[in-house]
């Protein structure tokens, strides 16, 4: 199985992209292989049990959560995966088969608070959800899984935003449909994400691919902006192939990307949704005068307050009574580019540091579109270090 394994993985890197998900078949295999695994594949075993196998409902997945959980009860033993591990691998999983065992290890002393923390985490739970409250009544573990979802701890513990969102323009000039960037003649290629990404844009621009390998030698992520994006209706395969070239890995889930971010001036509504859904960042905007290769900052603070790292927690630990976000040209010296735009809400003693940056993710969207605007519409004037914005009538 690793034998052919290497040669698959040898004959995607020739071609630019990345492995295939494995199969059910292939995690079969290497399930045994995990029972008893070959002296120096051990690194590479757990690797791919962590993050080759896809989520859900797919057949492999049905075979890894089988696995784990057999592991995680004692049923059967790998050298490579204790039980603790076992759990908390089968809490990488999403949702699907993952669920059921889960559940079932909240009753399992040993395992009892991995199972808790997975399922934590887990929302897409479906009528397993009632599984967990008629357990809460007896089980102070599922007690905890419920309050953890009253207190949405999957969203407050998530890591906090970058202190900066710096971002180069990708700019396709007039309308980009869905068909742009996920062509009808390659539909047979969007299950395997990473290969069909490679038509994207290759009807519509000259050598699309390779401009978005460039921009990102400046070394921040990349914005896909155009005049009007997303029309047509293949938004999902779609979503794929732009987050793939501009989003991020999502951890244990292979081929798949989120994050992100999309400016339009008009973003069909259908795919709008769908780029949120997905993680990424769209925002309506007037982009007639942004320009390929152009660099825009937005920073979590209302600068020149809490430069660098980790403002809010900053900004809970003086006693602040005004939160702000400030969109700002980008010079070499950290948060010291002449300031565009500031936005600003009052909160209080009763807001912690995580839910000041809830509130200051809408200070960020509205300064950024608005730095946006004014920039395309040419309102801004550099005066040393500041600038003059024309806001007109």
């Amino acid at each position: 199985m690793l034998e052919a394994y290497r040669q698959h993985v040898q004959e995607r890197a020739d071609a630019g992209i990345v492995p295939k998900p494995l199969t059910a078949e292939q995690v079969h295999g290497l399930t045994a292989l995990l029972t008893d695994p070959p002296p120096g594949e051990e690194a590479f075993l757990l690797e791919l049990i962590s993050d080759r196998v896809p989520a859900g409902v797919d057949d492999a997945a049905y075979i890894k959560a089988g696995y784990l959980a057999a592991i995680a009860k004692g049923e059967t033993a790998s050298p490579l995966i204790n039980p603790a591990l076992a759990t908390q691998l089968l809490g990488t999983m999403l949702g699907g088969y993952n669920i059921e065992p889960l559940i079932d290890l909240l009753d399992h002393d040993n395992v009892a608070d991995d199972a808790a923390a997975a399922l934590s985490k887990t929302l897409l739970m479906f009528d397993a959800f009632h599984d967990v409250v008629e357990k809460a009544k007896t089980n102070p573990q599922a007690a905890k899984v419920l309050k953890a979802w009253a207190d949405a701890d999957w969203f407050t513990r998530k890591p906090a935003l970058a202190e900066s969102i710096t971002v180069t323009v990708f700019m396709v000039e007039g309308e980009t449909n869905t068909d742009d960037l996920s062509p009808a003649g390659d539909a047979w290629s969007r299950p395997d994400i990473p290969l069909h990404a490679k038509s994207m844009l290759i009807n519509k621009m000259d050598k699309p691919l390779e401009t978005i390998e460039q921009l990102k030698t400046q070394g921040f992520p990349i914005a896909y902006v155009g005049d009007v994006v997303g029309t047509v209706s293949s938004r999902k395969s779609a979503t794929n192939s732009v987050l793939w070239h501009m989003g991020d890995d999502v951890p244990h889930i292979p081929n798949k990307r989120d994050g992100g971010f999309v400016l339009g001036g008009k973003i069909a509504p259908i795919f709008f949704n769908t780029m949120e859904d997905a993680g990424a960042l769209p925002i309506e905007c007037d982009v007639s005068a942004l320009k390929m290769g152009q660099i825009i900052n937005i920073h979590h603070s209302f600068l020149p307050s809490f430069i660098g790292a980790n403002p809010y927690k900053k900004a809970y630990e003086r006693g602040v009574k005004l939160i702000g976000a400030t969109c700002h040209y980008v010079t070499d010296d950290l948060d010291e580019g002449p300031i565009i735009e500031q936005m600003l809400t009052r909160v209080d003693h009763n807001y912690g540091p995580n839910h000041l940056v809830q509130v200051g993710r809408d200070n960020e969207c509205m300064a950024l579109a608005k730095a946006v605007k004014y920039h395309i519409e040419r309102r801004v004037f550099l005066d040393g270090n500041k600038t003059v914005v024309f806001l007109g009538s």
